[in-house]
């Protein structure tokens, strides 16, 4: 099993002989607006993504599926819309198959409790996108676990802050390799929305023998966290060597 990460939550995942795409913003550097009610008002995304066009081409001839958390715009933008084929399956929340269905796209496979697609066993998962009015604001979000044998079970935490719901499928479906949304995104008022470097911190300790991965940082305007302050907040904690905080680009293997 592999993971390629493009840029915040794009990643390209290797499965069960499978490329999948994860929350595709495949937008040009500062091609949108901000995101609003931030400190920080540069437009995003804040950096280029680590395929140029070609590159985007052709990955995006070979794969198998995309896979879509929620419809945020920072993981499911115009870009993606327009260049995707139409054609390509898409795995999502059964909140968003209206919306992607009347962006023309044919082939949902909306994930209720638990689908099997391909040879992968796929289960989704709840979270909390925020608290409070800023998270019911934010809408509903979900992660997924990805399971085949003979491989390491993977968990797209998806945009969630700590909660029972992770809690409960770290504790619950053991994954071996859990992606977590970091970046402890945050509007002028109302808490993180994303995971911040202790959320992080109390997902390692839930998920002994686990290895966190963590994306969704450096990409975005309200994204507060950067990698070097994650890593140092987890050197601290003696969790460190759990996390790999991957850069763009980068890919990871997990045997």
């Amino acid at each position: 099993m592999q993971i390629q990460l493009l840029r915040h939550a794009t990643c390209v995942l290797r499965v069960n002989n499978l490329r999948v795409l994860t929350d595709p913003m495949l937008s040009h550097a500062e091609a949108m607006d901000p995101v609003p009610d931030a400190a920080d008002t540069r437009r995003i995304p804040l950096v280029k993504l680590a395929l140029d066009d070609a590159g985007l081409e052709s990955l995006i001839r070979q794969l198998d599926a995309v896979l879509v958390t929620h419809l945020h715009r920072d993981h499911f933008d115009a870009r993606a819309a327009e260049i995707l084929p139409k054609t390509l399956p898409v795995i999502c929340q059964p909140a968003d198959a209206d919306g992607l269905a009347q962006m023309g796209f044919r082939t949902l496979l909306p994930v209720e409790t638990v689908r099997e697609w391909q040879g992968v066993r796929i289960t989704r998962t709840g979270g909390h996108h925020g608290r409070g009015e800023v998270g019911e604001r934010m809408g509903t979000v979900s992660g997924f676990v990805l399971r085949v044998p003979g491989e390491p079970s993977l968990y797209l935490a998806g945009d969630t802050i700590w909660c029972a719901e992770v809690e409960a499928a770290i504790v619950g479906l053991r994954p071996d390799v859990i992606v977590v949304n970091s970046g402890a995104a945050q509007f002028l008022s109302g808490g993180p929305i994303t995971m911040t470097a202790e959320d992080v911190i109390r997902v390692c300790r839930a998920a002994a023998g686990a290895t966190v991965v963590a994306v969704h940082l450096g990409a975005l305007n309200h994204c507060l966290l950067t990698r070097e302050d994650l890593g140092s907040a987890l050197e601290g904690a003696g969790a460190l060597a759990r996390v790999r905080i991957p850069a763009d680009g980068e890919s990871l293997t997990f045997p």
